[in-house]
């Protein structure tokens, strides 16, 4: 009985990554146990969504994982909910500074009780671990950082001080943070939780849980992060990955309670290739825009060859491709390419995102 479906994912990338080939993106839906008491959207059999991204270490992976919680939640109708990020290496950097490196799992299984039991129940399964009371005050306090999300980095940069792991999960904070700003993803959804460990030992770098904040007793409905070193478990070849996976059941349970079900079509499959990076940020915006007009939109993570890109992209099954480079950023223009026929039409959308979602609705419906 799983109880859980990364874990099987990775050991399935494992053994399949030289057909499968990198990066590889799935989604699946399962189900799973946990031995635990039943209550309110909690239970011991249950379903789950994955949505993974395997084979790959960059940045884009970790920020495209965080806007398809966004937009899935968006999409289903719920206008009040709130991701909390934060990073495992922040925390790392802090055990370490504390010198308490040798306690992590025990330590981190505690943080991430933050704010589900009393205060001083933590206080004391820390002290039974051996944490001093210096230290339990500071890693408590963890969760009472207040103000705007660059504060908070500044405060945690100085508490991870030189520790170098540290300032990297710092570092990706700050530019997951700038990323989805970009795409418009600002305060109002998106909240730094540095008390945020995630219970599981696979997580690397950025975690992240995701609140109804209308229901916040409920718990977190899609919960995530990056897990760079699971599947090595079952392969000496490096296979990073990140993703996250949100709770059917208790997300039903909370739109019922919200009077919020509903359905969702399904659109047809656009491949956004990505080979300039100087244009990073108006990719990201493209991407964002196009799945607001109900685009199924996918991103290539890494600005390799167009060729290569487009071969991936018609191997996965995408129906079109869109490409914009330098020069059509220039004119305002892309081409749109049928991965099937490998025909290309010419649109020109002078920077205008809906004509460009309009441009593109229509070659769809020909």
């Amino acid at each position: 009985m799983r109880f859980d479906l990364t874990v099987p994912f990775a050991r399935f990338a494992a053994q399949h990554i030289s057909t499968l080939g990198t990066p590889f993106k799935r989604y699946h839906m399962g189900t799973v146990w946990r031995g635990e008491n039943t209550q309110r959207g909690r239970y011991r059999e249950f379903m789950q969504c994955d949505f993974d991204t395997i084979g790959t270490t960059s940045a884009i992976s970790d920020l495209e994982t965080v806007l398809v919680v966004h937009d899935l939640l968006a999409a289903i109708g719920i206008d009040k909910f709130t991701i909390r990020i934060n990073d495992r290496r922040i925390l790392s950097g802090i055990l370490e500074v504390l010198g308490l490196t040798s306690k992590t799992t025990h330590v981190l299984r505690c943080l991430d009780k933050t704010g589900k039991i009393p205060r001083d129940t933590l206080a004391k399964e820390l002290q039974e671990q051996g944490v001093s009371v210096p230290s339990i005050d500071r890693l408590l306090g963890l969760g009472e950082l207040a103000g705007s999300a660059t504060d908070v980095l500044n405060e945690l940069q100085d508490l991870v001080g030189e520790s170098v792991i540290g300032t990297r999960g710092v570092e990706a904070v700050r530019a997951l943070l700038s990323g989805l700003s970009e795409v418009g993803v600002g305060d109002d959804r998106i909240t730094l939780d540095p008390s945020i460990a995630r219970g599981l030992d696979y997580y690397t770098g950025i975690v992240l849980e995701s609140f109804l904040d209308e229901l916040p007793d409920l718990g977190s409905v899609c919960s995530g992060g990056r897990y760079d070193n699971l599947a090595e478990l079952y392969t000496k070849q490096s296979l990073p990955g990140v993703g996250a996976s949100l709770g059917i059941d208790r997300l039903l349970a909370g739109l019922e309670e919200l009077d919020k079900l509903t359905s969702v079509e399904t659109p047809a499959s656009i491949f956004l290739v990505y080979f300039d990076e100087s244009h990073l940020g108006d990719y990201l915006r493209i991407a964002a825009r196009l799945r607001e007009h109900g685009l199924s939109v996918d991103f290539y993570p890494e600005p390799k060859k167009l060729g290569q890109q487009l071969k991936w992209a018609g191997k996965k099954g995408f129906q079109k491709g869109l490409v914009i480079g330098s020069e059509e950023f220039k004119l305002g223009t892309a081409q749109l390419k049928d991965l099937a026929t490998q025909q290309s039409t010419n649109i020109t959308w002078q920077g205008d995102l809906n004509l460009l979602a309009d441009a593109i609705k229509n070659e769809l419906r020909k």
